[in-house]
């Protein structure tokens, strides 16, 4: 028996994109293009620390906020900061790095250079040694009954 899932509306429309085996080229290029300059970016690093989100959290059924601080974006522009690493294959992690005054999760963004993922999970641990966060819980997890 066949099971029916529901797509989101973007993920949906990037399966119905008649790419071509052109456009799946000039895409790679491009990744690669982007992979080398983070390489030489990251050469003069040893981390480097971002945000997680361009934003704080937002409700779970939206499929990302149609402004930020005000502008209107793109519909992925709330992921300016995880996308690359997505390119890229930097090692990253996030970690809990606080709450917003409203309640919501924002998180760091820990990225070190290619293939370097033990550092990544160094840092991490080093940042939760100097910031523990386990036990901590936003004001909005009380109306919750977590």
């Amino acid at each position: 028996m066949a099971r029916k899932f529901k797509l989101s509306g973007h993920l949906h429309d990037a399966l119905m994109y008649p790419w071509t085996a052109e456009d799946l080229t000039n895409a790679n290029m491009v990744r690669k293009n982007v992979a080398r300059k983070m390489a030489r970016f990251m050469s003069r690093y040893e981390l480097l620390l971002t945000p997680t989100l361009a934003i704080p959290a937002f409700p779970i059924h939206m499929q990302g906020p149609e402004k930020i601080d005000g502008r209107y974006v793109r519909p992925a522009a709330f992921l300016a900061f995880t996308f690359p690493l997505n390119l890229t294959g930097q090692p990253a992690a996030t970690v809990p790095a606080g709450f917003t005054s409203d309640g919501l999760p924002v998180g760091l963004q820990i990225i070190e250079r290619h293939l370097d993922d033990p550092s990544v999970l160094r840092a991490s641990a080093a940042f939760e040694a100097a910031a523990p966060w386990a036990d901590k819980w936003p004001p909005l997890s009380a109306q919750l009954d977590l």
